[in-house]
């Protein structure tokens, strides 16, 4: 690291529903090993002025630590960037040393302050209480992002140039080569396969994705594009609109900001817990529970078991909560039959099986008739769209074998569920 102080604070900015430019709403501070928020007497006083998110940051006067077991506000620890942005950062400051270095020897104040400003939600972080300095990317095609976060991958040296373009998507979340881009009036999330990968991931999103699309799911839009020799998929952000006068933005915060807990603790993340959340708190939550019932189903039916609590999402508007559109599904690679999601579904148990699904339907305010449906249409749904979903992927025979009834429609996913529910698969045969 370098050794240069480390800071002790730093002021958020909040971009308010509806509007283009952002304001200050506060000034976190490093207390110890916790970081402390204290709303600004000037935002308090804006008559347009609403919470960060409840019930963690309360308008009112005073510190607010963060809740028991957090070192940081959820709320703000989702504006943080993951393991991806953590890299593009540890490039910049240390060069070749960068992937190297264990991430956290960078305090999360500097993460704050040195990743990109159009970040996921309506936050900003910036060293002064009154004059906002976005930190803004300069122009790159798609063919030398895919560059840049190569070079970032194998721990060697960036052009200045090709520095500045990745440094715009550092604040995204997750692990994998990303970057933001701008195309007319819509923005993207443009995700890279990395050199680790033994299959086409990059693929894999797109069609469970597509997928999810056609079985009625409420899912961000997706497009492929092709960068040099390598594959890219464009995700359509959905915290960002177009206006005459400029962005605005979507305030948002994840389900582990809703469950009180952080990383450490979000093997404790359960769809029982989320559901509960929805029923309470959640605008038309026999929809939304439908929605999310329906996601479940679907991550179990497509071999998606990265469903962690950061991979789903709520916008806030300063007193009500609403489901965002589904993003991250992506079929992961398993080596035996059996799986498990990363969130409990029911209980103590994740086991990736429908039957486990139909046992938690109740909580979902689902009658078992109901579920049952659901899950049926959704088998039909996959089995129909298959074929031209993988014809828009450009899949090989060979990549399609790789997921089908491996990843897509696993065998395991239907054991002890009723068995007219994998019948339209038998009676297919193999596809």
């Amino acid at each position: 690291m370098t050794s240069e102080a480390a800071p002790t604070e730093a002021f958020v900015w909040i971009r308010l529903p509806g509007q283009n430019e952002p304001v200050v709403a506060g000034r976190l501070a490093r207390v110890g090993d916790l970081y402390v928020f204290n709303y600004g007497r000037s935002y308090l006083g804006r008559d347009d002025a609403i919470p960060i998110y409840l019930p963690e940051l309360p308008l009112r006067l005073g510190a607010q630590p963060p809740g028991a077991g957090l070192a940081m506000a959820g709320c703000l620890r989702d504006a943080a960037p993951d393991a991806w942005g953590r890299r593009v950062i540890l490039s910049r400051r240390l060069g070749r040393r960068g992937r190297e270095v264990d991430t956290d020897t960078v305090d999360e104040l500097t993460y704050l302050l040195e990743s990109g400003s159009d970040r996921i939600g309506a936050l900003d972080f910036q060293i002064s209480p009154s004059r906002y300095v976005p930190r803004q990317a300069t122009g790159a095609t798609l063919e030398e992002l895919v560059d840049a976060a190569r070079r970032v991958e194998e721990g060697l040296a960036l052009t200045p140039e090709l520095d500045q373009a990745l440094f715009h998507g550092s604040s995204i979340g997750g692990a994998r080569p990303k970057a933001m881009i701008v195309d007319g009036d819509k923005k993207y999330i443009a995700k890279f396969t990395s050199t680790t990968d033994v299959t086409n991931v990059v693929k894999g999103e797109f069609v469970a994705m597509r997928l999810a699309a056609r079985v009625g799911l409420d899912v961000a839009s997706v497009r492929l594009a092709v960068a040099g020799s390598k594959d890219a998929i464009l995700i359509e952000r959905f915290d960002r609109m177009k206006t005459p006068a400029g962005w605005c933005s979507r305030a948002m915060v994840s389900a582990l900001t809703l469950f009180g807990l952080d990383e450490m603790m979000a093997r404790y993340a359960s769809y029982e817990d989320f559901a509960a959340i929805v029923r309470h708190r959640f605008t038309s939550p026999r929809r939304t529970l439908r929605e999310l019932f329906g996601r479940l189903v679907f991550n179990v039916l497509c071999g998606n078991t990265d469903d962690h609590a950061r991979n789903h999402a709520a916008f806030w508007d300063g007193e009500h909560l609403s489901l965002t559109p589904a993003y991250d599904i992506c079929p992961q690679p398993r080596t035996g039959s059996e799986a498990t999601q990363a969130m409990l579904i029911t209980g103590n148990d994740r086991m990736s099986r429908i039957a486990v699904c139909l046992e938690a339907a109740p909580q979902f305010l689902l009658k078992p008739d109901e579920a049952l449906a659901i899950v049926a249409r959704q088998v039909r749904a996959i089995m129909a769209a298959w074929p031209t979903v993988c014809d828009e992927a450009a899949l090989y025979e060979v990549e399609r074998n790789q997921m089908w009834r491996r990843q897509i429609l696993n065998p395991f996913a239907f054991e002890g569920a009723p068995p007219e529910l994998a019948e339209p698969i038998t009676a297919a045969g193999r596809i």
